[in-house]
């Protein structure tokens, strides 16, 4: 048997593992009882692709998402009342801020790239390093983490205890006001709210066959055959496993100077096995989200395809394929008015 016959029987293996693992995370995802139902999905679709469609709509306590929106834009959950969540997450810029490093409190300059906002509340685990499985987790380390907002309950409980409109808001959504698992909470619900449903290619996958032209089709069939899609499916296309950057070649070695940060799940687990080892990214509204990877290296999206078949397929692309696949990822980006699509 042929090296060609076997990369091709390989690479549908991805693929048909690939959609099962995107059919098996649609199911458990619905349900989430681990957020304990604080939201429910009104519209479900389960396509037979890798890849299935973000929900038009999802049922949310309008109060604790207005809330949370107003956290989410105060400066005062700094220490130095200078940045707010909305300072490294702007929803006009893909929910990210085109940084390679995002400047937290006291203009201390991050060691990692932001990584957007939208979409979060689909994905099985949060960071670059999957520390966090629930938004409550990483909202509550982002608030405290020295890097970012860099603020202890002590201090910030009184300062939000100071805002009338604040304790009024508290008052009316929580029956014990304003707690810091309140403000969690609330904060948490708000990020729930930031999905990008009915982008192009999800309204091709409902059935407009239209909603993607023949270029972009082309792309999402090389996304497929060259075994992008083995890592980078479900509903966030990306974001619900764990991999090793530089499976076919060592990216660290070659791009050198070795940080604690590039160390990745192995910072979380201390397990060897998980040095160099990630959450693969979601790759919705991925060409709003430059630049692309934890270290923010990848300036274009076209840098960051050739850098992925290089070191995680062991392939060099063409320069036709790598702009059908551009094409491709193009299509993911979805509708949000903060976007400000037409």
């Amino acid at each position: 048997m042929t090296k060609q016959v076997l990369r091709r029987i390989y690479l549908v293996a991805l693929v048909f593992l690939a959609t099962l693992v995107a059919i098996w995370w649609q199911r458990i995802q619905t349900p989430q009882p681990m957020r304990e139902a604080v939201f429910e999905r009104i519209e479900t679709v389960q396509v037979d692709e890798p890849i299935q469609p973000i929900p038009l709509q999802i049922s949310l306590d309008r109060g604790k998402v207005a809330l949370g929106e107003q956290l989410f834009h105060d400066r005062r959950l700094s220490s130095d009342n200078k940045i707010s969540c909305l300072s490294c997450h702007a929803l006009n810029r893909g929910g990210a801020d085109h940084k390679a490093f995002s400047i937290g409190v006291n203009d201390t300059v991050g060691n990692i790239n932001t990584p957007t906002v939208y979409n979060s509340a689909f994905n099985a685990y949060l960071n670059w390093n999957g520390k966090f499985a629930t938004l409550e987790d990483f909202t509550t380390a982002v608030i405290q983490n020295p890097k970012a907002m860099g603020i202890q309950w002590q201090v910030l409980l009184p300062k939000l205890q100071r805002v009338p409109d604040y304790i009024r808001a508290f008052n009316q959504n929580y029956p014990d006001g304003l707690t810091a698992t309140n403000v969690v909470d609330a904060i948490a619900t708000y990020l729930r709210s930031l999905y990008t449903p009915n982008s192009r290619f999800d309204r091709y996958l409902r059935g407009d066959k239209s909603a993607i032209n023949a270029t972009e089709k082309e792309g999402y069939r090389l996304f497929q055959a060259y075994g992008c899609v083995s890592c980078h499916q479900g509903m966030n296309v990306g974001g619900n496993l764990f991999q090793k950057f530089g499976i076919m070649g060592d990216y660290f070695r070659d791009r050198g100077k070795i940080t604690k940060v590039d160390l990745g799940r192995y910072n979380v687990t201390q397990n060897e096995a998980d040095m160099f080892v990630f959450r693969v990214p979601s790759l919705r509204n991925v060409a709003l989200t430059a630049p692309y990877f934890h270290d923010g290296s990848a300036r274009t999206l076209e840098q960051a395809i050739n850098i992925m078949a290089k070191y995680q397929l062991g392939r060099s692309l063409s320069a036709k394929d790598t702009q059908l696949i551009v094409q491709f990822l193009r299509t993911l980006t979805g509708e949000h008015p903060a976007l400000g699509q037409k």
